[in-house]
């Protein structure tokens, strides 16, 4: 950067060309077709998390970004912009691996597939379990008042801390927000039926789409009715200076009417020199592995979920599946501590041996594979987390810029849901 940098004025810079970025610039032009608006990338291309590898005639994501749409609205405008395109739509066949079993996901909801012995001892558990007249100060607390000690041990207290990489006693009671699955005595006991033909299991995610392209198709879709020139890729944002309201990379000087950003939130605070508790903002980071095979394996599943602390992956994920290929392709997600190394050639050793034992892999051969490291991945939300934000983002806010997506609100949430916030957020600023 030189003093003689000149400084252009946008009405509207948006930080990040991820799908909150894109949404919100689409949202904004349709609204003001004459503002001067750009979008700001770090990377050489957009999509920020939601990018696809094409490799050996396999398809994959970053990992696995499939969509559920509550919003048919949401969901025919993107669509609208992908003529041409194959979507499918997927009933989701989720089992969980435990002790040599396959449940049906999720597991509170389906203690009765487990032996009989283990099956009382859950309901047993289920009946007695801990009450108290405060409300629970943590996620653990929550799962072992609702759910007893026996469901919440053999499954979701190891399940969760594996996908998280903290002890989940330092959650916050809502972590999970409506992600989680949640069940009382009466749907646990109605459940036991036998579900009808076409039955789902219920979840948000009991139904998912999914593009023959992969998830980079929504990205194009976004990127569709924007003027060439509106984002700038390989620009880093270096500072946000609040006072001159000018946004500084490597190249120039923007100044703003309005920044969006979908950068981490204690990111963007770091670049407008914002006072910030920076240790309350924790993650986790993920792993994961995309691995091709030269011969189909399992049918019928589209995930399998994995508690046991002694197999290093959390959750596999099948693509043939969706589309009925001949070859197995998984996606395999191992969580871990921000900041933590991996050994990525041991890892993946380590993985295909794990998928062996679980009899996954039975005599394939791996014929291509792919790796990425997210971090950050799965935000930790506690109680100081979420009073830490609100504090910075609603500061931000007042000076023009505003913290939206999952990074920027530092929080759990959906594809979607980002994309109904910067709607929103479109028509109001």
């Amino acid at each position: 950067m030189t003093a003689e940098m000149t400084t252009d004025h946008f009405d509207i810079v948006v930080i990040g060309a991820g799908a909150s970025g894109l949404g919100f610039a689409n949202w904004y032009r349709e609204l003001h077709p004459a503002a001067k608006l750009i979008v700001l990338e770090a990377s050489g291309e957009p999509g920020g998390y939601c990018k696809t590898i094409a490799r050996d005639g396999f398809v994959w994501d970053y990992s696995g970004h499939f969509f559920h749409f509550k919003d048919p609205s949401i969901e025919q405008w993107l669509r609208d912009r992908m003529p041409g395109q194959p979507i499918k739509t997927v009933v989701k066949r989720a089992l969980i691996r435990y002790a040599g079993l396959d449940i049906d996901f999720p597991f509170q909801k389906n203690i009765h597939q487990l032996p009989r012995d283990e099956f009382l001892e859950c309901l047993v558990d289920l009946y007695f379990r801990p009450k108290a007249d405060e409300p629970p100060a943590s996620f653990a607390e929550m799962l072992y008042r609702r759910l007893g000690t026996a469901i919440t041990e053999k499954f979701l207290r190891p399940y969760n801390e594996k996908l998280y990489a903290i002890d989940l006693d330092k959650l916050d009671v809502d972590a999970m927000g409506r992600f989680f699955p949640q069940a009382d005595i009466g749907d646990i006991i109605a459940n036991m039926r036998p579900k009808p033909p076409g039955a789902t299991d219920g979840a948000y995610n009991a139904t998912f789409t999914y593009p023959q392209g992969g998830a980079i198709q929504y990205i194009h879709a976004l990127l569709a009715d924007l003027p060439p020139g509106t984002v700038a890729c390989d620009e880093p944002v270096v500072s946000i200076d609040l006072g001159a309201r000018e946004v500084v990379t490597p190249h120039r000087r923007l100044g703003f009417g309005k920044i969006v950003s979908s950068a981490p939130l204690p990111a963007l605070a770091r670049m407008a020199g914002v006072v910030h508790d920076a240790s309350l903002f924790s993650s986790n980071q993920v792993l994961v592995f995309n691995l091709g095979f030269d011969r189909k394996g399992a049918k019928n599943v589209h995930w399998m979920y994995f508690a046991d602390r002694d197999v290093c992956f959390y959750r596999v994920g099948w693509y043939d599946n969706i589309f009925d290929t001949d070859r197995m392709s998984l996606y395999v997600e191992i969580g871990a501590p921000h900041g933590a190394t991996f050994d990525v050639d041991a890892m993946r050793a380590r993985v295909m041996d794990d998928l062996v034992r679980e009899g996954i892999v039975d005599g394939h051969q791996l014929v291509a594979h792919h790796h990425v490291v997210l971090d950050p991945a799965y935000v930790h939300i506690t109680k100081a987390s979420l009073e830490e934000t609100e504090r910075v983002r609603d500061g931000l806010a007042l000076a023009g810029v505003h913290s939206v997506g999952r990074y920027g609100g530092w929080t759990y949430c959906s594809i979607e849901d980002n994309l109904i916030e910067t709607r929103a957020l479109a028509r109001t600023i």
